[in-house]
């Protein structure tokens, strides 16, 4: 393949979004009073399509002048649509202006419509053997599926292939042009044949082939009516043809080898930008002396200007300020931790670095010692709640004011329960996230030293700490300023360093398309919660605390005397000074190690070990789960309401904490029955979809292993696959021991597994266990080759990525130390693995909320994510129409920005508790 054959060709369907965009957004306007809303839109889209896509060849295009070709054969044809709105007609230029200041082709031809130059460079790219996505929800454009062409709407997140195209008009994509002759189309005075819609249309198209079959035929059709009609307005059904099928020869003036993909011109994009005053794109356009300037100037000023908001006055000028600025830190003070609980004390903003203030609106004066404010305990002088939250209401939803925060997801929980929507938004803390994964933490108050050289006032120097902590609405308002306004001022600050990196070190994407919008998905999703039955988890203590008594009992009558089992000093005499058991290992402290890496060895032989390792394993779930969880229950919602951080782990996956819903063991049958507590609400379901083997598929991926690719895409069993491959049994006489075997290799070699490590797993000698990862290396050599050099890619760069280009550092990869090289070198391995699966699962939850809506079924919640599995909860009368719905969405997810050779499967269930759904 040449250089002038695409790859990937992008075909952009410029003319839908203008006036998707145009209504999308609220009035715009730049300061000579030109429209901007549809340009703003536009923009944006085009910007964050072209940053997702790998495309090698990229145009967008557009309609020329509403008359064509069509017209000439049918006179009326789009004859009774309106006039564009007044507001959008001088943006049609500026629109086509955006187009050339990215940098990308923008085609039109008179006397044709943009779906037929679309429908033109589609069939040609596909004759030279290029892929081709068209960005479009246009149903006429439908008729091109097949293939090597597929369509992508933006608006949705969701690609369009074969069998959405069946599900939408009845019929595969070769068939809709038929389908559409018949039943017409109101929308472009496309006369079709009177009383014959799409799904009686689709019908006849399958009971006869074709329309001119069927046109041939009409005389059988035994409605009267329809044959009647069929027979009369035969010609225009077959006029009708002429005007929906797409023309695929248009004689194009710009040939397929000049849409070759350029880059941006950053000064060319700027220059436009800044004329049409859109001052949240400018900003992703700095360079990376930008991103440097940016950087110092956050941290500039050194006088502050912090004031005490507390009449409506002051208020409103500081709303003000905001709409001059066009951008607002915001952060809360509450009343603790639990953002479904806690309770507002007052809101700080920001609008330029140094300057900053605080509105009290929940302190009542009281505290104790130093603490106290001047000998007033009466509340403080602050402006009632819901008349401050009234005038903030609309600034913090105004879409042209940009609100920046740092975990703002807390923000959103906390002003969320107060009905104050807040959008759009930035976020600190997933920034430095993106640019520095691993490389650090992501709280203020270390980003506020590495980036601004700040130290920050800590939470217990206001209120106090132990015993004698206060909260916050105890606090002196002269104390609560200090500490507030500066939270305020330092997000402000961290944004200006912060968000031009972004651009300068290609984070944008990620953090726009995956970080940023899942913030709002997590807020709802903690707020919704999940229901928890105290009365089954009562029930399992009262069962694991006999359990645990008789295994007490039991373990003292093999010991031979009485000890505390939960010791592990104790129990390590008993077990190797009194028992004499092998495979004792002293600690530091002198005593024995009785940690499960120790004990599990043993317990094959010992029954002691075994029962001890059954005790623990109980009393863990009694102390973790079935004790703690009904504390967990909140009063007011009767429900459990985890909270998801974004942060926790450097490889991108959310882990849950307050309660922790994500380390439920599911590899006992103790274990699994905890997920029976969770849950439906009466007259609901939950749901649970689960990938599929999400790691193997994209082990096979990332590596471009071709027999296990092959082997995923066959739909076959993928672990006796393996186990034919290193053990060399025919699947026909595949037994389960041997299937186990291979999938323990085949999850361990993603986690770096040790010959050691195996033996203990599946019970053989470490000899044998060599043997089975040699064997598995020799029959997968792609594996090897992918670890050696995705671990000298890392030790040069510091870090790993996943495929949407998530970057994972790993500072001990160049470690002198050998273990912790090693345990980077085994990060290295898994990290683009887990990562990417947790970057497409994040997608999935991105996206599904609007696919359920547009399928009418937005009273369908998602309530927890669980690594690779997402749970709902429905109507019960509603749980297995969102299953396609969602099923869909996650199978999807990776989207055109990086389309996988290797299928994702998901796997459902519904019933009235976890444990039964999963």
């Amino acid at each position: 393949m040449t250089d002038a054959v695409p790859r990937h060709l992008y075909l952009i369907d410029g003319s839908a979004y203008i006036f998707r965009a145009f209504f999308a957004l609220p009035p715009m306007t730049r300061s000579d009073g030109t429209p901007t809303n549809a340009v703003m839109g536009f923009s944006s889209m085009i910007l964050n399509l072209i940053e997702q896509t790998d495309a090698d060849y990229v145009a967008v295009i557009f309609d020329a002048k509403r008359e064509n070709f069509r017209n000439e054969i049918y006179p009326d044809y789009k004859g009774h649509r309106p006039d564009a709105p007044e507001e959008l007609r001088p943006q049609f230029s500026l629109i086509r202006d955006a187009t050339e200041a990215f940098n990308l082709p923008c085609l039109e031809m008179e006397g044709y419509e943009a779906d037929d130059l679309i429908a033109t460079y589609a069939k040609q790219a596909v004759a030279k053997g290029s892929k081709v996505t068209i960005v479009s929800s246009d149903k006429d454009l439908m008729q091109l599926v097949q293939d090597g062409i597929e369509m992508w709407d933006p608006m949705k997140n969701t690609a369009i292939h074969h069998d959405q195209v069946v599900e939408k008009f009845g019929v595969p994509p070769e068939k809709v042009v038929d389908v559409q002759a018949l039943a017409g189309d109101s929308t472009d005075n496309v006369p079709g044949v009177p009383g014959i819609g799409i799904k009686t249309a689709a019908q006849l198209i399958v009971d006869y082939g074709d329309l001119d079959t069927l046109l041939e035929r009409a005389g059988e059709i035994k409605q009267p009516k329809r044959r009647e009609n069929l027979i009369e307005h035969a010609e225009l059904a077959r006029i009708s043809r002429e005007l929906v099928r797409l023309k695929q020869d248009v004689p194009v003036e710009v040939p397929l080898e000049e849409l070759k993909r350029r880059p941006l011109d950053n000064d060319r994009l700027l220059e436009f930008l800044k004329l049409m005053e859109f001052k949240r794109l400018i900003a992703r356009f700095q360079t990376e002396e930008a991103a440097q300037e940016a950087s110092e100037a956050a941290a500039a000023p050194a006088e502050t200007d912090y004031q005490l908001v507390q009449d409506e006055a002051a208020l409103k000028a500081w709303i003000d300020a905001a709409y001059k600025t066009g951008i607002l830190a915001v952060d809360t003070e509450t009343t603790g931790l639990d953002a479904m609980q806690a309770d507002l004390v007052g809101i700080c903003l920001s609008t330029e670095p140094g300057k900053a203030c605080y509105i009290p609106l929940g302190h009542v004066g009281e505290g104790e010692g130093d603490l106290l404010s001047s000998g007033d305990a009466e509340a403080p002088k602050q402006i009632p709640m819901a008349t401050a939250l009234d005038l903030l209401r609309p600034v913090l939803a105004d879409p042209s004011v940009l609100k920046v925060g740092q975990n703002l997801k807390y923000d959103l929980q906390i002003l969320g329960r107060l009905d104050v929507p807040v959008t759009p938004i930035d976020d600190t803390m997933l920034m430095s996230f993106c640019v520095d994964g691993g490389a650090h933490g992501h709280g203020m108050d270390e980003l506020a030293d590495l980036h601004l050289g700040m130290k920050t006032i800590k939470f217990e120097e206001v209120c106090g700490k132990g015993k004698n902590q206060i909260t916050f609405d105890k606090v002196p308002l002269d104390k609560a300023l200090a500490y507030a306004a500066e939270d305020a001022d330092i997000t402000l600050r961290l944004h200006r360093a912060l968000k031009p990196r972004l651009l300068a070190d290609r984070m944008t994407t990620l953090y726009e398309t995956i970080e940023r919008p899942l913030a709002q998905i997590l807020a709802d999703m903690e707020r919704a919660g999940i229901k928890v039955d105290p009365k089954t988890l009562k029930e399992m203590s009262a069962d694991f605390a006999k359990r645990i008594a008789d295994l007490e009992a039991e373990i003292h009558k093999d010991a031979g005397q009485e000890f505390n089992v939960a010791s592990p000093k104790q129990l390590g005499e008993i077990l190797f000074d009194k028992l004499g058991l092998k495979g004792g290992k002293k600690t530091k402290s002198g005593g024995y190690s009785t940690d499960s890496g120790v004990l599990e060895p043993l317990a094959l032989d010992n029954p002691i070990v075994q029962k001890v390792l059954d005790f623990r394993g109980l009393s863990k779930l009694k102390s973790t789960y079935t004790d703690a969880l009904v504390e967990d229950i909140n009063p007011q919602t009767k429900r459990v309401h985890t909270s998801y951080s974004m942060v926790g782990a450097q490889t991108g996956r959310l882990s849950s904490t307050d309660p922790n819903l994500q380390n439920i063991p599911i590899r006992t049958a103790e274990g699994r029955r905890i997920r029976e507590a969770f849950i439906a609400e009466p007259g609901c379901k939950l749901i649970s979809l689960d990938y599929s083997q999400i790691e193997l598929r994209l082990v096979a991926e990332i590596a471009d292993l071709d027999a296990l690719k092959q082997a995923f895409q066959d739909g076959l069993d993928i672990h006796a696959m393996t186990a034919s491959e290193v053990f060399g049994v025919p699947l026909k006489e595949m037994d389960s021991e041997t299937r186990r075997k291979a999938k323990a290799i085949n999850f361990g070699i993603i986690y770096g597994i040790s010959a050691f490590g195996l033996a203990n797993q599946i019970g053989v000698s470490r000899t044998e266990a060599k043997d089975f990862i040699d064997r598995y290396f020799e029959r997968f050599p792609g594996i090897r080759k992918f670890m050696d050099e995705t671990v000298e890619g890392c030790r040069e760069k510091g870090y790993v990525e996943t495929l949407f280009g998530r970057r994972i550092h790993l500072g001990g990869i160049n470690d002198k130390n050998p273990m912790r090289r090693g345990y980077a070198e085994r990060q290295a391995i898994n990290a683009p693995i887990q990562g990417t699966a947790a970057d497409i699962i994040k997608r999935a939850m991105i996206r599904i909320p609007g696919a359920l809506a547009e399928a009418g079924l937005d009273d369908v919640t998602m309530l927890l994510q669980v690594h690779d599995e997402l749970i709902f909860e429905a109507p019960a009368d509603k749980a297995e129409k969102a299953v396609p719905v969602i099923r869909d969405v996650m199978e999807g997810a990776a989207g055109p920005a990086r389309t996988l050779s290797v299928p994702l499967e998901v796997e459902a269930g519904i019933a009235d508790n976890w444990r039964e759904a999963h």
